[in-house]
């Protein structure tokens, strides 16, 4: 089976005014229109989370040029701004939040800006949009111990379950990170298939729970967009990037021999 490079769209708010903790993963409400204008006038066929993993797990073919749309945390603006778009042409998309915090009984704090509340998130469920666990608080999954980490993954799941009516069936990682302990958690707690970052094209040699995404923010302008969903320059539009989560990689590794060092000690 060939292993054809799919887009993974990340976005995160979709706002005409964000704030600053929000503005540059932001999108405006005009940016995401034109944005979408770009994916059907390309001929592009967006497809669910859910829906790219099974067919890749069971070797049946997708449609012709998938793209997928993904928003992480779950702002507001993804049921005010971008849900009218999207019924506009009929895609579909996934929505991936953080349970304690959107609107609503378990309301943790937090957040970053204006959330859905769990009336809003039903009503992207019934509109077609795949609901994924995207953990609790948001934290560094890769940071925590295992009880901690169960916890994230596992109260994410209930409360999605309970609130929508479906167990969620795909997973985000909170800022991308993970390693094969956080991996396999996501895999025993449940979920099916789970999104990294990486900044390239998904591939089905990725695996169903490292698959990669191309990330959307307020400076990305339609000349690179177009390129990200015809999967053209992304190393050369990532450059910087990439530097930098490799850089970082190695602050975060020693970070975790350092924890893995107290808790033997504990």
């Amino acid at each position: 089976m060939s292993d054809v490079p799919v887009p993974v769209l990340m976005y995160h708010a979709v706002a005409a005014e964000p704030n600053d903790a929000t503005r540059a993963l932001s999108v405006t409400p005009e940016a995401f229109a034109e944005q979408m204008a770009v994916v059907a006038d390309r001929g592009l066929t967006p497809v669910r989370t859910a829906e790219l993993a099974a067919a890749w797990r069971s070797g049946r073919p997708l449609p012709e040029r998938p793209v997928l749309v993904t928003f992480d945390d779950g702002y507001e603006g993804v049921h005010r701004h971008a849900l009218p778009v999207l019924a506009r042409y009929g895609f579909p998309a996934t929505v991936f939040v953080s349970t304690g915090w959107l609107r609503g009984p378990y309301d943790t704090g937090g957040a970053l800006g204006p959330m859905l509340d769990w009336d809003q998130v039903r009503d992207l469920a019934a509109a077609g949009v795949e609901i994924g666990g995207h953990s609790h608080t948001h934290p560094q999954l890769d940071q925590l111990g295992g009880a901690r980490l169960r916890f994230e993954l596992i109260h994410c799941r209930e409360i999605v379950t309970d609130q929508v009516g479906t167990a969620p069936a795909s997973f985000a990682y909170p800022y991308g990170y993970s390693d094969r302990r956080v991996r396999a958690a996501v895999r025993e707690t449940g979920y099916a298939q789970a999104l990294a970052v990486g900044n390239e094209p998904a591939r089905r040699r990725q695996g169903p729970y490292a698959l990669r995404r191309v990330t959307v923010r307020r400076s990305t302008g339609i000349d690179t967009f177009v390129r990200l969903v015809e999967g053209r320059a992304i190393g050369r539009t990532f450059a910087r990037d990439r530097a930098l989560t490799k850089g970082y990689a190695v602050v975060r590794r020693a970070r975790q021999a350092g924890r893995r060092v107290l808790d033997t000690r504990g």
